[in-house]
């Protein structure tokens, strides 16, 4: 097992976007194929603030920008990646993330969402009921993704 606690948390912005229903998006992964769904998320670039990295990885990955801001978690959401993964991915730079989550309401339609887009991250998406988001998410993601679902509740009633 190779040390990481010297590695920084890689910034990143996360978006649980709900329609009309109060079902949350949710996608396959293109690079990393499972049975497992995530919603989407990505990196702060530099001198960028975390709810313009939220939109823009939201139009880069989901090809929509038909949302409004509902809400978003005050703090930082940190996890570490699993051993597996480690050196693996952004270039093994980073023991994990630390991410901003936002809360948006898709105003589109279904027709809107287009994960075809110039770097796909998805290779399939849905919507999933709130119940469910937590059981179909990748097991070292279900820790944040309880808090996301619990922090955001009263808007999945």
């Amino acid at each position: 097992m190779t040390d990481t606690s010297s590695l920084p948390y890689r910034p990143c912005a996360g978006i649980m976007m709900i329609n009309a229903d109060n079902k949350i998006f949710v996608g396959r992964r293109i690079d990393m194929p499972s049975e497992h769904w995530q919603m989407p998320q990505g990196g702060i670039d530099k001198g960028e603030d975390p709810l313009t990295a939220a939109r823009r990885e939201l139009l880069e990955e989901v090809g929509t920008n038909k949302i409004e801001v509902l809400d978003s978690i005050e703090d930082w959401l940190t996890y570490d990646l699993p051993n597996h993964l480690l050196g693996k991915v952004w270039k093994g730079k980073y023991r994990g993330q630390s991410q901003k989550w936002y809360l948006f309401r898709f105003t589109g339609t279904d027709h809107d969402i287009n994960i075809e887009t110039e770097h796909p991250e998805f290779s399939e998406w849905k919507w999933t009921d709130p119940q469910k988001l937590v059981e179909e998410i990748v097991p070292f993601k279900k820790e944040i993704y309880s808090i996301i679902a619990k922090r955001f509740s009263s808007h999945l009633q």
